[in-house]
């Protein structure tokens, strides 16, 4: 709390947000990620059965992922410490949500995420990496520090130090 003219004021709320990524199959963009930040696929399954059942979603917006309903177009990865809205499977906390648009991937990233496993576990880590689809860019020695730039299947750029 800060104060003006002596009188206490209350602190904004701070903003909740995810990162959105495009892809061209969010479910398997939503694979690879969750398996290389330990994070779960979120469930979204009763809301999409609630949805069909209701007619507000058509049934061609509805695909069967890992043996449940799930969204066409777009799926999440959330941290498993989070908490979620159990009737729709929504994280209310860290997630990344893969959404499907229809053209490449086509320039750099102007974002990325920075994988940080400890210079001790990096190589480890980029061979855990790998074999979950992703594929090593580059190394980067530099005065200021060392870290391998990565992309994931789908040719977004993530660095691990």
């Amino acid at each position: 709390m800060t104060e003006t003219s002596g009188v206490p004021e209350a602190r904004p709320a701070p903003v909740h947000w995810r990162l959105v990524v495009d892809s061209a199959d969010p479910h398997a963009q939503a694979d690879f990620w969750a398996g290389a930040l330990h994070y779960e696929v979120e469930d979204n399954s009763a809301l999409v059965e609630r949805l069909l059942e209701l007619g507000a979603l058509p049934g061609a917006a509805a695909v069967e992922f890992h043996g449940r309903p799930a969204f066409r177009d777009l799926i999440a990865v959330r941290h498993p410490d989070d908490p979620y809205a159990p009737d729709s499977g929504t994280g209310l906390g860290r997630r990344l949500l893969f959404q499907r648009v229809p053209e490449a991937k086509t320039v750099k990233n102007r974002l990325h995420l920075d994988l940080h496993p400890g210079a001790e576990l990096r190589a480890a880590e980029v061979g855990r990496l790998t074999a979950l689809g992703a594929s090593v860019l580059r190394e980067v020695r530099e005065p200021s520090g060392q870290w391998v730039v990565m992309t994931d299947p789908e040719g977004n750029e993530f660095c691990v130090h």
